[in-house]
This record gives C-alpha cells, sequence and structure tokens, in this order.
C-alpha cells in the first residue's frame, strides 16, 4: 500500500466498511489507484453482519482469499442450526439443521459456500486484501466533508478528526460508501425511497463462556424468541464461542432501553439468570429503502448508502459487494479510457433493480420471522400438559415451514438479472423465474456466468475477472479473429478459452459465450455478428443509443 502524496487520485472511496474495502480491493487487483478514507479508526466494536454469501465467496475466490477468510477467526466447527424457543431453558418449537462450516459443501451451482465470518473477522480480511496493492491508499480518522463536481472531476473537501486540518483532494470519481446516513448521499440530493422504520431494535454483544452448559438446547448459530406477544429477540453465536449477539426487537415506535432492562431480556432468553459481560450496546433502526438513483455523473452510491434491508437474509453487505464487483471494472474502464460515461450509467440501471429486489425479500423474510405478533400462539402453547405439547408441535411445524424461505436463498444471491441493460445483448430468449430457494443455473445475457468444474478444483468461473473472457465452446467453434481485432482496435482487454467440456457446451448453450469482467453474461451466439465493433462498442457502453 503506498501513500498518496498529492492530492489527485482516480477514485475516491467514502467508507472504510466491508463494501468500501471490497471496491478498494478490487480496484487495487485491478491495478486502478484509489484512495479510501473512513472518519473511524476502523475498529469494529459491533458486528453489523456475519454472514458471507456464496456470490460474495465466489468473489473471494477470485480475489485469492478464501483460506483467509475461512481461518479469520470463527469457529468453523460451531453448529449452525436454526431454532425456535420460549427461551433456552424452556420450550423448543422447531430447528432447522445445518452442518458446520468446517462441515458443509458448495452445491453444485457454485465452487464456494456461503462462510460465517462476523465483520469484526471479515473486514480485517478485505483490508489486508487491499493493503497489499500499491495503488491502494487507506486513510482512517478522515472525514469526508463535502464535494464539487466539475467538468473533469469532483473536488472533495476531508477533514482529518485528530488534528482537525481540513484538506482538498481531486478525484476523477467518488464512491459512497459511508452507510445508511451517508452524508455523500444527502449532499447531492438523493433520496430514499421505502419505509424508514420497520422496527427499533437494541443490540447487545455480551461474552459468556460456555453459553451452551447453561441451557438444555442443542447448541445453535441463531435462536428466535418467541412468546405470548410473538416474536420478541432472537440470539446470535457471533464468534462460535464466548461471544453472543442479543437483540430485542421492539415494534416502528422508538424507545431507549436501560441497562436493566437489557440485562432482565437476556435473562429472559436464557429462561434463568446467569454471569455475562455485557461488551457494547447498538440501538439501530430496521429500513427498507432504496435510494432513487444510485449515481450522479462522477459519483455512485454502493452498500447501505444506496440500500438500507432488514438483516433477515443476509442481503445487505452482500448486495453491496454486489454493487461495487459490478462497478469497479467500469470505473477501470473510463480510466483506462476504453469505457464509456454510458457504460458508468449503466450501475444504475443494472444495480438499482438488483437492491429494490434485494430489500423487498428482506423485508418478507422479516413479516414471517415476526408473523407470531400477528397471529398470535394460543395460550395451549405455553401450556404444560398433552394439549400444550400438540399446540406446540403444531406451531412449531407452521413456523419451521415458513421460515424455510429465509434460510434457503440460493436464487437471491445467485439468480440476479441485468434485464434491459444497454451493455448486455439479449438473445431472444425468455427471462427465467425470479426464485427464491431454487437457482438454476443460465448463461442467458444478463445473467451470473454459470459455474461447471473443468477439472479438480478449477471451475469455469476462475477464467473471469479482469477481462472480457470469450469461450470457444466445442470442437466445432466458429473462428473469432475479428472479435479478437475489434477488441484490440478498440483497446478493450480480451481473453479467449477453448474449452472441449461437453459439460460446459450443454450448460452456456451456445458455442460462442463473451463473459464481463464481473462475471456476467454479455453476449452469445451460435456465430459472430457481421458487426463485431458494434457487438464490442455495445458492450463498452460506446454503441450509438436507440432513438
Amino acid at each position: 500500500m503506498k501513500h498518496v502524496t498529492n492530492n489527485e487520485i482516480p477514485v475516491l472511496i467514502v467508507g472504510g466498511g466491508p463494501v468500501g474495502l471490497a471496491l478498494a480491493g478490487d480496484l487495487g487487483w485491478r491495478g486502478v489507484d484509489c484512495l479510501l478514507i473512513e472518519r473511524s479508526d476502523g475498529v469494529i466494536k459491533q458486528a453489523r453482519m456475519d454472514m458471507v454469501g456464496i456470490r460474495t465467496m465466489e468473489f473471494c475466490r477470485r480475489w485469492g482469499i478464501v483460506d483467509w477468510v475461512e481461518n479469520a477467526g470463527y469457529n468453523r466447527d460451531y453448529p449452525q442450526d436454526c431454532a425456535w424457543v420460549s427461551s433456552l431453558n424452556g420450550d423448543e418449537f422447531g430447528r432447522e439443521h445445518f452442518p458446520t462450516p468446517a462441515e458443509a459443501v458448495p452445491p453444485p451451482q457454485s465452487p464456494q459456500n456461503r462462510e460465517r465470518c462476523p465483520q469484526n473477522f471479515f473486514d480485517p480480511v478485505l483490508r489486508r486484501f487491499a493493503e497489499q496493492f500499491d495503488g491502494v491508499t487507506l486513510q482512517y480518522q478522515t472525514e469526508f466533508v463535502s464535494l464539487l463536481a466539475h467538468d473533469h472531476g469532483v473536488r472533495v473537501t476531508v477533514r482529518d478528526v485528530v488534528s482537525d486540518r481540513t484538506r482538498d483532494i481531486e478525484a476523477k470519481y467518488v464512491v459512497a460508501c459511508d452507510g445508511g446516513a451517508s452524508t455523500v448521499r444527502q449532499q447531492l440530493g438523493i433520496d430514499m425511497q421505502g419505509p424508514p422504520a420497520l422496527t427499533y431494535t437494541t443490540n447487545v454483544i455480551f461474552r459468556c463462556d460456555g453459553l451452551e452448559r447453561l441451557h438444555n438446547k442443542q447448541p445453535g448459530y441463531r435462536y428466535i424468541f418467541i412468546g405470548p406477544e410473538g416474536t420478541w429477540a432472537t440470539l446470535v453465536a457471533i464468534n462460535g464461542r464466548d461471544q453472543w449477539r442479543f437483540s430485542l426487537v421492539g415494534d416502528a415506535n422508538r424507545r431507549e432501553r436501560t441497562t436493566e432492562e437489557l440485562r432482565a431480556a437476556i435473562e429472559r432468553a436464557m429462561g434463568k439468570p446467569f454471569d455475562f459481560e455485557i461488551l457494547s450496546v447498538l440501538p439501530w433502526v430496521r429500513r427498507q429503502q432504496v435510494a432513487e438513483r444510485y449515481a450522479t455523473s462522477r459519483v455512485f452510491l454502493a452498500g447501505d448508502a444506496a440500500h438500507l434491508t432488514s438483516p433477515t437474509g443476509g442481503f445487505g453487505m452482500n448486495t453491496g459487494i454486489l454493487d461495487v464487483v459490478n462497478l469497479s471494472w467500469k470505473l477501470e474502464a473510463n480510466v483506462r479510457g476504453w469505457g464509456t460515461p454510458a457504460l458508468l450509467h449503466s450501475y444504475d440501471l443494472e444495480q438499482r433493480p438488483v437492491g429494490v429486489r434485494n430489500v423487498s425479500e428482506a423485508t418478507s423474510n422479516l413479516a414471517r420471522m415476526l408473523s407470531p405478533r400477528v397471529t398470535a400462539p394460543s395460550d395451549a402453547v405455553f401450556t404444560p400438559g398433552p394439549e400444550g405439547d400438540a399446540a406446540r408441535l403444531a406451531f412449531g411445524q407452521a413456523y419451521t415451514e415458513m421460515m424455510r424461505r429465509e434460510w434457503f436463498s440460493i436464487g437471491i444471491h445467485l439468480g440476479y438479472v441485468y434485464e434491459g441493460s444497454p451493455v448486455v445483448i439479449a438473445d431472444g430468449t425468455p427471462q427465467p423465474e425470479d426464485t427464491v430457494s431454487t437457482y438454476t443455473q443460465t448463461a442467458r445475457p444478463g445473467s451470473r456466468a454459470p459455474h461447471v468444474w473443468l477439472s479438480p478444483g478449477v471451475s469455469t468461473l476462475d477464467l473471469f475477472g479482469k477481462a472480457f473472457v470469450l469461450l470457444r465452446l466445442g470442437a466445432n467453434a466458429p473462428v473469432v479473429d475479428a472479435l479478437i481485432d475489434a477488441a484490440r482496435q478498440r483497446g478493450v482487454p480480451l481473453q479467449v478459452h477453448d474449452l472441449l467440456h461437453a459439460e460446459v457446451r450443454e450448460m452456456y448453450a451456445s458455442p460462442l459465450v463473451l463473459v464481463r469482467p464481473d462475471g456476467q453474461v454479455a453476449w452469445r451466439g451460435e456465430v459472430l455478428p457481421k458487426d463485431v465493433l458494434t457487438l464490442i462498442d455495445t458492450v463498452r457502453g460506446a454503441a450509438p443509443m436507440p432513438s
């Protein structure tokens, strides 16, 4: 990592959470200089996420940091079951069994599995990834103050929070990864659309070594507590050892919780008094909001600055990582001169619908989790005896079946499609059904390029990342010299891979498939089009726009 010695930088990133760090790392991996500023010291006191989704893990595979994630600190031998209970020493209504992270195997659609890695572990991994590149500069305790866009870039004023000194930075582009209260977004005058408050919730991180020995339930990753008033709290194994995140889930009315209230609630969840140490308390608002637009001509929103979602489903951070992987190669293209403003404009057109989709699904998950508040369990559910046993069984089975949509959501993580994108060339095939719990791979343009094992440990996904990739599939694949020449003429990086694997040819359904640097299919066909320059110009955002 180098230190900025002048005030000019191609890309300035505001915000040093996982989304900002991932963007800095991906730009550095691409050889694009960038500066990240973060007003805090970077130490995570409250882990706001703990699940690295399957698509994010595919990006970690691309970056070569899967081992770092797996060894970041979470106990990978810890059970990952989810259970719904009256208390940890009370009744268990139902349970969804999951393997430990160490035992889990990837699904057929991916070379990776989702991973348990809370933010206090994941941020240092991403920071280490970003810091290994000479072109990446990370400046903590540096606060964004204001910006002024002009014809050639953006002038940004920042403040050193220690010395209180301000200075100006000239950046070609700015990406706001500065969270739900994004100062950058507010200064741009971009509104958030959607309900501003779903619940006011208070998180408590507490330490208790051997908590599992204090109750009569099988160990699990997450417990949902349901009482006569309905769903009222959750408990998550934050490191799989001695730290836990207790969430007291309120309603849409703001209310401050005292330490005494929080301790009493934690003991109610346990079902008896016990000793524990509160490490931190964080009141927060669960929201369902998406920015009305993700960008101006030179300033872009990503992560929570662009979309605020209930954590039910684990979509928030993972959608933010998807944002910056979509944006990063487009910034590179414009910095290097082969991309266009229209290519950057496609970021909003492609990624905002994904944000709307994922935020809406998370809110639906929340409604299912809180449904016992709407239709309260019968009194029999909390009554000892045979009648109560039957009521608990019926209630638990219904709740378990309903909650499975949240636990099994591979379609959300892998099935997003950039439908109607101006930099994707449609092939006329119908758009597949947008499913949640299932996912069928497809190489239809706009979709994630499918995973197929090429050899032990080598996936088709390992071919994608730093350039456009043209796959020539099968022994009789057409000659592509004209496209290679067109890409060279336009300065577009292009790699060609000849694959004879029958499974790849069948999965991709065409002998020629062009995959973008972010891993999405841009075009496919039986033969090259006659006008290959138009193909290249379209995918780089330089084709004439339809009137």
